[in-house]
């Protein structure tokens, strides 16, 4: 058996990776332009900002933190539908118990990477800068986040879908890359070479959330 081990090409940003869903529409975001949303733009100023300020907030215990951290995600990202499409074609295979204990092994593989670098943060902050409206309720929010130990500001796009005020983050784009579809790959390949075991990758999952960070 080849190595079954996800790559961690982008463990640094698996939490980004997370909230992203390139599989709503499985077009990557080859935009037809239109005017910006400002409320999709409010929606990514407030709730990608609240996830930088608490990961950086040092007033908290860890347990707090992780508390206060878990909460924001939920309210930034709709992490159901996102653990689903990072199971590529394996969704539809899945049975429920091990749709189940992959949800529960990615939230806390993807949580892990940000958790044990926490100390990497240091008042970061997220500045909207444009919208594109793909189709109403489909919106490209672009951003830059700077301050902290970022050098150059860094080019942010986030996916987002809904309306009114329920949106809810499902890809995000950094350095020319759509996370959402990179995971997916990274997932599909690793239970491709483990013969179709979806519980390989769970393992995995669940090894490796209880590792600390390299460095």
């Amino acid at each position: 058996m080849t190595d079954a081990r996800p790559t961690r090409r982008f463990a640094q940003l698996a939490l980004v990776a997370m909230v992203g869903l390139g599989a709503l529409t499985q077009a990557r975001p080859a935009l037809a332009q239109s005017a910006r949303d400002p409320q999709a733009e409010q929606f990514v100023q407030t709730r990608a900002q609240r996830v930088i300020t608490v990961l950086a907030d040092k007033s908290e215990s860890v347990a707090q933190k992780k508390a206060t951290f878990h909460q924001a995600i939920d309210e930034l990202a709709d992490v159901p539908k996102i653990t689903n499409f990072v199971l590529g074609k394996y969704a539809r295979t899945v049975t429920p118990d091990q749709r189940q204990r992959f949800a529960t092994a990615f939230r806390a593989y993807a949580e892990s990477v940000y958790q044990n670098r926490i100390s990497d943060y240091h008042g970061e902050v997220l500045k909207v800068t444009g919208s594109i409206v793909r189709k109403p309720g489909d919106v490209i929010v672009n951003t830059t986040i700077s301050g902290g130990q970022v050098g150059q500001p860094l080019p942010v796009a986030w996916r987002v879908m809904g309306g009114g005020t329920s949106w809810k983050v499902v890809d995000v784009q950094f350095k020319g890359v759509w996370l959402a579809i990179t995971q997916q790959q990274d997932f599909v390949s690793t239970i491709d070479n483990a013969g179709g075991n979806i519980d390989v990758l769970i393992g995995q999952l669940q090894r490796d959330a209880q590792r600390p960070a390299s460095r």
